[in-house]
């Protein structure tokens, strides 16, 4: 399960960083991002991303056992994204799971 998981995160990261390269090439970020910003659901949309990004910090603090380490992985978080978030936890799975009892 564990490799599964590491493997389908893996997938699903260089994915979504294509999406970002086609859509970097497509349209430049401040362009698209002042069009997000006029809409309501865009700014729903923009929340909802950043309090994932806040939980997911909670739990990689909660999991690393050096502060500067969790500084490390969480500080680029909020910047690079869900990318990096792919990296935290394909690294990671074994350990969690290891941690959570093995499931």
């Amino acid at each position: 399960m564990s490799t599964f998981l590491r493997v389908a995160f893996a997938i699903s990261g260089f994915a979504l960083a294509a999406l970002i390269v086609a859509a970097a090439i497509e349209a430049p970020i401040g362009k698209s991002f002042a069009r997000i910003t006029e809409d309501l659901w865009g700014w729903v949309t923009l929340f909802d991303l950043y309090l994932g990004f806040l939980i997911l910090s909670v739990i990689i603090a909660l999991t690393e056992r050096h502060p500067l380490r969790a500084a490390a992985w969480i500080l680029p978080l909020f910047v690079l994204g869900n990318v990096w978030s792919v990296v935290w936890f394909v690294l990671r799975i074994p350990l969690i799971r290891a941690r959570l009892g093995g499931l």
